[in-house]
C-alpha cells in the first residue's frame, strides 16, 4: 500500500503536466479562419416605358408570378388622345394618297375639258374676224391699225386655247409619279405614328417578362407611376448565388471553378459551392493593413459561388460561413 500511493501521485503529476502540454499546443496552433457570406438572388423590375397613373396592381407580396402574367395596368388618357390625333390624320394621309392615285375626279375632268373647247371655239372665231379685217384692210377701208388689232386678238386666243388643251390632259392624265410616291410615303409615315402610339397604348398593360416571387410592390392603385418606376419588383428564387467578401490572401482558397463547404444556419447543412466570379472590390474601405515587417496592405476581393447542386431552399440574405484552415 505505501508503494502504490507514490506511483498514483507520480501518474497524476504526469497526467497533469501533459494536459498542460497539450493544452499550449493547441493554444499555439493556427486558428482556422471563419468568413461570412450571405446569398444574392436575381432580382428584377417591372415597369413601364410610359408614365401614368396607376389603375390596378394584381399581385401581392409573395405571390409567385409567371411569365406573361398580367402584373399592372395603367390609365392614360393623354395616350388615348394621342391616338386618336394619330388615327385621324392617317386617315387624312390615306385620302391624299388615293386622291393621288385615282387622279381628277370626272367632272373635273370634263369642266377642263369644256374650258378647252371654249378657247378652241374663240381661236376659230378670232381667225375669221382677223381675216376679214385683213382683206378690208387690203381694199383700204380700215387702218393698218384694226388689222393689228384683230391679229393680236387671235394670237392671244390662240396661247389661251393652248393653255386650255393642256390643263384637260393634266386633268386626264392625274397626279405626277413623284406627287403618287410623295402621297404614298406620307401614308406610311401616318401609319407608323399610330402603330408607336398603339405601342405605348399596349404598355400601358405590364406583363412579367419573369418568373419568380413577387418581393416588393412599390406603387398602388391610384398612385403617379413615372417612366421607368419600378413598381414591382420580382426575385427568381431559382437564381440564387453565394457572395463573400475574401482578403486577398486567402483568395488562394477560392481559385475560378474551385469548390468549398460552407454551412448555411437557415437550412442547417452544409451545401457545396463552385466559384464562378472573382472581382476586386471598390478602392474604399478595401484595403486591409498587415503587420509592419511586410510592408503592404491588401486588398478586398468579392468571390461569387454557386452551389454545384440546386437547393430550392436558398433565399436571398440567409447568411453562410466558411472556415478555412
Amino acid at each position: 500500500m505505501k508503494n502504490a500511493k507514490p506511483l498514483v501521485l507520480t501518474a497524476a503529476a504526469l497526467a497533469l503536466a501533459s494536459w498542460v502540454g497539450y493544452s499550449f499546443y493547441q493554444a499555439y496552433q493556427p486558428k482556422p479562419v471563419r468568413l461570412q457570406g450571405q446569398i444574392e438572388s436575381q432580382q428584377y423590375s417591372i415597369s413601364s416605358k410610359v408614365p401614368g397613373r396607376i389603375d390596378q396592381v394584381l399581385v401581392r407580396k409573395g405571390e409567385q408570378v409567371e411569365k406573361g402574367q398580367l402584373i399592372f395596368t395603367l390609365h392614360s388618357p393623354e395616350i388615348e388622345a394621342k391616338l386618336e390625333q394619330a388615327k385621324a390624320g392617317e386617315k387624312a394621309a390615306d385620302a391624299l394618297a388615293m386622291e393621288a392615285e385615282k387622279g381628277a375626279r370626272t367632272q373635273q375632268v370634263q369642266a377642263a375639258k369644256d374650258q378647252w373647247l371654249k378657247a378652241k371655239a374663240a381661236t376659230a372665231l378670232r381667225e375669221k374676224t382677223y381675216l376679214r379685217v385683213n382683206n378690208l384692210y387690203k381694199d383700204g377701208v380700215i387702218a393698218e391699225q384694226k388689222r393689228d388689232e384683230a391679229k393680236t386678238q387671235w394670237d392671244a386666243a390662240k396661247y389661251t386655247e393652248s393653255a386650255a388643251l393642256q390643263m384637260y390632259q393634266m386633268a386626264k392624265e392625274g397626279a405626277r409619279n413623284e406627287t403618287k410616291i410623295a402621297a404614298a410615303e406620307k401614308a406610311r409615315m401616318a401609319a407608323g405614328a399610330v402603330a408607336e402610339v398603339e405601342a405605348y397604348a399596349q404598355d400601358t398593360s405590364i406583363k412579367s417578362w419573369f418568373e419568380g416571387e413577387v418581393s416588393q410592390v412599390l406603387l398602388q392603385s391610384g398612385e403617379l407611376a413615372p417612366q421607368g418606376f419600378p413598381v414591382v419588383t420580382v426575385i427568381d428564387t431559382q437564381d440564387s448565388w453565394a457572395v463573400l467578401n475574401v482578403r486577398e490572401d486567402y483568395l488562394k482558397h477560392f481559385a475560378k471553378d474551385a469548390t468549398f463547404d460552407a454551412y448555411v444556419p437557415a437550412l442547417d447543412k452544409e451545401v457545396n459551392f463552385k466559384v464562378t466570379h472573382i472581382a476586386a472590390m471598390g478602392d474604399f474601405a478595401t484595403w486591409r493593413s498587415t503587420d509592419a515587417s511586410q510592408g503592404f496592405d491588401l486588398r478586398t476581393f468579392e468571390v461569387e459561388a454557386r452551389p454545384t447542386q440546386p437547393i430550392y431552399e436558398l433565399r436571398m440574405g440567409m447568411s453562410l460561413a466558411v472556415e478555412l484552415n
